[in-house]
């Protein structure tokens, strides 16, 4: 059976890709926001109107940097919870590096797992010494013909 033909499947298929990707947007925020508090951002409730609607007119997802009162301050907008997470340049910083290093430790993650693929069949690839393989033409053979 073509599963392009059977509108059920097409329609699973959709709604499964649909909730993989709200699931991996919303642990990505999650993970921002942990990584903010560990870097020592402190959770901001607006207390009025005002304040609420600055809250909701900062861009979504990202952090804006303001200046007040001679000071800068980096502000992350959680409008759907009511909250910022409100911080200075050192918490900034902080935060810069723990992101630095989350990167670092996923590539090195993603390196192993890759490593790790168990398709590649090793074992067939022969020896690694010196002649690499069956046909005898590699590091360390005399007469070859390289």
């Amino acid at each position: 059976m073509n599963p392009f033909k059977s509108p059920f499947i097409l329609v699973l298929a959709v709604a499964v890709a649909i909730v993989g990707c709200a699931t991996t947007t919303q642990t990505s925020t999650q993970n921002k926001e942990s990584m903010l508090v560990a870097a020592g951002f402190k959770t901001v409730t607006p207390k009025t109107a005002a304040q609420q609607q600055k809250l909701q007119k900062l861009p979504p997802g990202k952090i804006a940097m303001i200046q007040k009162a001679g000071k800068t301050y980096y502000v992350y907008p959680d409008a759907p919870n009511n909250q910022a997470y409100v911080g200075g340049p050192a918490e900034y910083q902080a935060y810069q590096q723990q992101r630095a290093a989350n990167k670092l430790a996923e590539e090195n993650l993603e390196t192993a797992e890759l490593y790790q693929d168990s398709e590649m069949n090793w074992g067939a690839w022969g020896g690694w010494g010196a002649g690499w393989g069956s046909m005898g033409m590699g590091v360390g053979m005399r007469g070859g013909r390289f």
